[in-house]
Parts: structure tokens; C-alpha cells; sequence
């Protein structure tokens, strides 16, 4: 562990003309080509402009999605990638409808709501109820069992915005089952603060779950500020009760199709395990995905690109878009079922925006220190520094995952991210192509490493 930290805290201080005087021949082209992305990469731009411009939102399911897929797919063509598929699966698709929100009492507010992913509906007439106001959602945890028969529970549990973007984590989970926990005690709808850090009068989509053999009951977020305002009705209500007229009409519609879109930078040994560089090609409906993926796809297709500039990779670097993600990673599990007896080398995903990436993180910095250093030392001069945190990779390789394989988290910086996500204003301009550059560059750098990285020699061969 000693020789570990050392070799570390030694790639980190390291300039770059003498980062690069240590790494081997082949994989100096590698930096300098990164070197050059981040002033002048426009590869990862043209496609999150492309996509957002052409396509715009593209919910899982749905016609739109399918559109992208056929756009990301003469994209890759038009870009020199080969092998490129388009692998059908089957989902159980949820299909927005009309959402409004009311406070009928003891004072009138409309409030923005968007429907939240597997809501029920309230039928065409809507509903009124009395609402039960939690802070938390320990507070819901608490609740007594019964205690919400006939009504709406509003979980008012807020997100503040971190680097690493840890506040996902603990926040949440008002978001992923407290709709289904507030039906299991009675409630007939639930309502949540936005799971987001912004102060702006847009509200958060996103998933929620319901188990087996529970009806979905309406659940929607409410924008910040309307989440605010309800509070301080509460306030001001003395005692009164508060009323809520909603309005969600969502639908299931049953199975349609979805696909993952893969293509392939071809390596000189086939018999090697690839490179995976995964995104998800689908966004919400409300924005155009530019953050939420549109961003991550670009910057992993830059990347594989960039790479091949200087000559056939040693490994196959495959790139996955993968479908249906933000519904319940079904294009994840496809590709992890569809592809099980294919090992991968390392697994590697964009999907937390566009802006820069301050770290890096592995799951073999420990078993492989050497390959980690390299590693280390190509990012160095991009201002991204090691860490001994443990890489457990992104929503879309659930296949390098189920193997046990390694994995690379770049994590980028999330402070703002949340802001965005899931929201009307996930959109190109919101993305800082300075920032975008330095992605490519990392990314370029990191896999310029992975791509031609040789197997161990087994001593005695």
C-alpha cells in the first residue's frame, strides 16, 4: 500500500513533458492527440448538437427514440465506426399525459408539477384531497400504517448540490419509492419536492417504482419554489387543513421496442477483450438531453475517434448508446444478457453531464497499480487527480459489472448538474464546450492507455 500511495502522489505532481518522457512509445501519440482535443476537439459537440437538433428528447419507447437510434446510427457511419448494429429489445413503456397542480385550501396556488415515471393516473376528472405534509423521508418512514387513507402525502426532503454529486444518494430516494411508500399507508397520490438544486420554477421528472402487485397511485414533483410555497402554506395554515386539486392523466401502453446502437473502433488482435465506452442514447421528454446524455455519447464517440487518429489500437474500442435508461436501465440489462460470454477489458461511462472531469477512480488501483499509475499520469495535466475511492461504474455496464471485470469512473464535476437534470432545461446551451473539450481530452487520454495496453506475460512464457 506504501509503494501504492508513493506512485500516486508521484503521478499527480508530475509535469506534463515528463509525464509523457514515461510512458511508452505507443502511447505518446495517444496524449498528444488528447493534448490537441482539448483545444480543438469538435467531434463530441457536433454529435450533442446533431442529436438534440435533429432528434431533440427521445423517451424510451417511443418513436422518437427509435428516430435516434436511426440518427446516432448514420452518425457513427458518417464518423468511420465499423461493425455498427442496432439490438432490439422489448420494454414495458409509461407514456406522459396531461399534469397540473392546485392548492384549493386554505389558499389558492397553482403549482408546476411534472409527472414522475410509472405514475398512476388520477383518471380524466383529477382528484381532490387533503395533503399530509412530511419534511423528510424519514418522516414517511415513520407515519403510521393507515395513517394516509384518502389522502396525498407531499415528502418536501431537499437536495444541495456537491462536487461528487452525493446528494443524488440522499435525496432520492423520495423520489425512487416514496410514492410507493406513501400508497402502502393509504395516500391516494403523492407529491415531492423536486430531487434537484435549483431554485427555478421548473420541476424534476424522473423514475419511481412500485412493487409487484401494488397499483401506482399519481405522483408528481413539484418545481423548488412551488415546493417552498407549499410549505409556507403550511405554515400560515394554523391548523386549517391544506387541499390539493391534481390533475395527471400518464398510461401504460404496454411492450414496445427499444434498442441499444453499438459500433466498434477495430483493434489489431482480436482475440483481445475490447475497451466498452458506454452512454445512454434516451432522455426524458420535457428537455432535449443535451446534459442527460446527449453529452456522454458525444464525448465517448470523440473519444474512440481521437484515438484511432494515430493508428489501429492494439484492442477493439466498442461504444454502446445504450436505449431506455432513464426507465429502468432496460437497455443495460439487454446488453448484459445478450452479450454474457463476452468478457470485456474494462468498462467505462459518460453519463453526469458535460462538465469537467476532476478525478479519477478505479476498481484495480490496488490489484493493478501499474496500469492504474499510467493511467494516472496521462490525466495529471488535464487537472484530474487519483483517488483511492472505488470505481463502480455507470448505470449502462451492468455486463462488466456481472462479470466482476475492472471498471474507470472519471467523475466529472457535478456541482451544477442537478440543476439540470431531468428538467426542461437540460438543453445545448447549458453545456460550456471548454468544459466539453476537457472531457474528450481525458477520455481520449484514458483510453489511448486502455486500447493498447498489452496482457501480463505469464512467467515462464
Amino acid at each position: 500500500m506504501r509503494t501504492l500511495l508513493i506512485a500516486l502522489a508521484a503521478a499527480s505532481a508530475l509535469p506534463s513533458i515528463a509525464a509523457a518522457q514515461t510512458m511508452g512509445a505507443a502511447e505518446s501519440p495517444a496524449l498528444a492527440e488528447a493534448e490537441a482535443a482539448l483545444d480543438s476537439d469538435t467531434i463530441a459537440w457536433d454529435f450533442v448538437e446533431g442529436i438534440t437538433t435533429e432528434v431533440g428528447p427521445r423517451m424510451p419507447g417511443t418513436e422518437a427514440e427509435a428516430r435516434a437510434r436511426a440518427w446516432a446510427m448514420a452518425w457513427l457511419r458518417a464518423e468511420g465506426f465499423a461493425n455498427i448494429a442496432n439490438e432490439p429489445f422489448m420494454m414495458q413503456t409509461w407514456e406522459r399525459g396531461a399534469e397540473t397542480a392546485r392548492v384549493t385550501a386554505p389558499f389558492v396556488q397553482p403549482m408546476h408539477i411534472a409527472a414522475l415515471g410509472n405514475s398512476g393516473t388520477t383518471g380524466p376528472d383529477g382528484l381532490t384531497a387533503e395533503v399530509v405534509y412530511f419534511p423528510s423521508y424519514a418522516d414517511l418512514v415513520a407515519a403510521p400504517a393507515g395513517s394516509l387513507v384518502g389522502k396525498i402525502a407531499f415528502i418536501s426532503h431537499d437536495m444541495r448540490p456537491t462536487q461528487d454529486g452525493s446528494g443524488y444518494g440522499f435525496a432520492g430516494p423520495a423520489r425512487w419509492t416514496g410514492p410507493a411508500l406513501a400508497a402502502s399507508k393509504g395516500a391516494v397520490a403523492t407529491v415531492i419536492r423536486s430531487i434537484g438544486t435549483d431554485n427555478q420554477r421548473v420541476s424534476h421528472t424522473g423514475n419511481t417504482t412500485f412493487p409487484e402487485g401494488t397499483t401506482p397511485i399519481p405522483a408528481g414533483a413539484l418545481s423548488n419554489p412551488d415546493a417552498d410555497n407549499l410549505e409556507r402554506v403550511f405554515a400560515r395554515a394554523e391548523g386549517r387543513p391544506v387541499t390539493m386539486e391534481l390533475l395527471m392523466t400518464p398510461r401504460f401502453i404496454g411492450e414496445t421496442e427499444s434498442g441499444n446502437v453499438v459500433g466498434e473502433i477495430t483493434g489489431r488482435d482480436a482475440s483481445l477483450p475490447p475497451v466498452l465506452l458506454a452512454c445512454h442514447l434516451d432522455s426524458w421528454d420535457n428537455g432535449t438531453g443535451a446534459f442527460d446524455d446527449g453529452a456522454g455519447c458525444g464525448i465517448i464517440a470523440a473519444a474512440a475517434k481521437h484515438v484511432a487518429t494515430y493508428g489501429q489500437p492494439l484492442r477493439t474500442i466498442r461504444v454502446l448508446f445504450a436505449g431506455a435508461e432513464e426507465t429502468g436501465l432496460w437497455g443495460s440489462r439487454a446488453y448484459a444478457a445478450a452479450h454474457a460470454d463476452e468478457p470485456v477489458f474494462v468498462g467505462l461511462e459518460s453519463d453526469f453531464g458535460a462538465d469537467r472531469v476532476w478525478r479519477l477512480e478505479s476498481n484495480f488501483t490496488g490489484s493493478d497499480p501499474d496500469l492504474y499509475r499510467q493511467l494516472a499520469q496521462a490525466v495529471a495535466r488535464f487537472g484530474v487527480g487519483p483517488s483511492t475511492n472505488v470505481a463502480t461504474g455507470g448505470a449502462d455496464l451492468n455486463l462488466v459489472r456481472e462479470q466482476g471485470g475492472p471498471l474507470i469512473d472519471l467523475q466529472q464535476d457535478g456541482t451544477r448538474y442537478f440543476d439540470l437534470h431531468h428538467t426542461e432545461n437540460d438543453t445545448l446551451d447549458k453545456i460550456d464546450p471548454v468544459q466539453l473539450r476537457q472531457n474528450v481530452a481525458v477520455w481520449t487520454a484514458v483510453v489511448g492507455v486502455l486500447a493498447n495496453h498489452r496482457p501480463a506475460i505469464v512467467q515462464g512464457e
